[in-house]
């Protein structure tokens, strides 16, 4: 590890110095290259600083330990020695999780896909729930939102919706959302009161660029057609949605939200361009074996992953084992408790192979 943190530094005021050359200044797309390199370096280079200054003080209040005739000085010294070495245990422990492979894809805006699952109604109103929590969560970052496309009911709940969230590091968070999201409540017409078991299933998809998917336009069958559900004067009576056909995989995009179609066949290229990159990540990830994959940050679709429980108010994280009796709070976007939890476990996973 020591090796690596040496050659990070070197590599970090090789750049320091390079980004002062007025050769480099005058190339901006190398420069601007050179301070990105920085930025990510910058904070182990600095962790390893004060890591190296806490090893030197330790050094030192051991020599004292050592060498003081006074036994004021002496104690003095022996409880800075505890402080600094469980200091320097902790930073050990910091420096390991800066040192873990970083995720490409962390720093992307994230286009998320919210779809009703088993329990008809019940379920696409539960989506819709799910869709709110995540615009709120966005907020509460101050990140913005983008509705790319919605199919809703018409009584409150979604079959599907697409929303494309743009802010530093939001996919970096998001990603863990990715699975089934289970709710148990009592349906509003449900006479009985008994409680129902509904689901739906949330995809956080990296937004990418161009250069990242290999799409070929003659592989693609765009249909054009009227809009349908709420909308304006226009959105009903003129051919503006679009339909993206990607045949070699048989992915299907659509969109309406916007009365252009021009702007609505750009919203469905953006989708389906980070669904390709999607299905290439995940025949990535089976390729990497069971025992190195992190079990929380798999992204199964499949997998059940959260159960939101309305007669008692919990909402139980079933990756983690965490139960956390605050409903209300995270439907309301309150989700970093739980985000915060998974990202933790992920990294205690990673490095286990470090």
């Amino acid at each position: 590890m020591f090796d690596k943190l040496d050659f990070i530094v070197e590599k970090y005021k090789e750049l320091s110095l390079k980004v002062s050359d007025p050769e480099v200044i005058n190339d901006q797309p190398l420069w601007q290259k050179h301070i990105k390199e920085m930025g990510e370096m910058e904070p182990i280079v600095k962790e390893y600083e004060e890591y190296k200054k806490a090893k030197e003080e330790l050094k030192d209040a051991k020599d004292i330990v050592e060498n003081e005739t006074d036994e004021e000085m002496r104690d003095l010294a022996k409880m800075e020695v505890n402080e600094l070495e469980d200091r320097i245990e902790e930073l050990e422990g910091e420096l390991k999780i800066l040192l873990l492979p970083k995720d490409p894809n962390d720093e992307k805006n994230v286009i998320l896909e919210v779809r009703a699952g088993t329990g008809g109604e019940e379920a696409a109103l539960f989506g819709q729930d799910l869709l709110r929590m995540y615009m709120r969560y966005a907020e509460r970052h101050r990140w913005k939102t983008e509705l790319m496309d919605i199919n809703d009911t018409g009584i409150g709940g979604i079959k599907e919706a697409v929303v494309l969230i743009k802010g530093k590091g939001a996919y970096s968070r998001l990603k863990y959302e990715s699975g089934v999201h289970r709710v148990q409540r009592v349906p509003e017409t449900e006479s009985a009161g008994r409680v129902h078991t509904s689901a739906a299933t949330v995809a956080v998809l990296p937004e990418v660029d161009d250069v990242e998917v290999d799409l070929n336009p003659s592989d693609v069958r765009v249909d054009v057609y009227r809009a349908s559900g709420n909308g304006g004067q226009c959105v009903n009576t003129t051919d503006s949605a679009v339909r993206l056909t990607h045949e070699p995989t048989g992915l299907v995009v659509t969109c309406q939200d916007e009365k252009s179609q021009i702007k609505n066949k750009e919203k469905a290229f953006k989708v389906l361009k980070s669904r390709l990159y999607d299905l290439k990540l995940q025949e990535q990830n089976k390729e990497i074996s069971a025992a190195r994959k992190s079990q929380v940050g798999s992204g199964d679709r499949s997998e059940r992953i959260r159960t939101y429980n309305f007669p008692q108010g919990r909402v139980s994280e079933h990756r983690i084992g965490m139960t956390l009796y605050k409903l209300g709070a995270i439907l309301d976007g309150e989700l970093d408790e739980i985000i915060d939890g998974l990202i933790t476990s992920d990294q205690a996973e990673k490095m286990k192979n470090f």
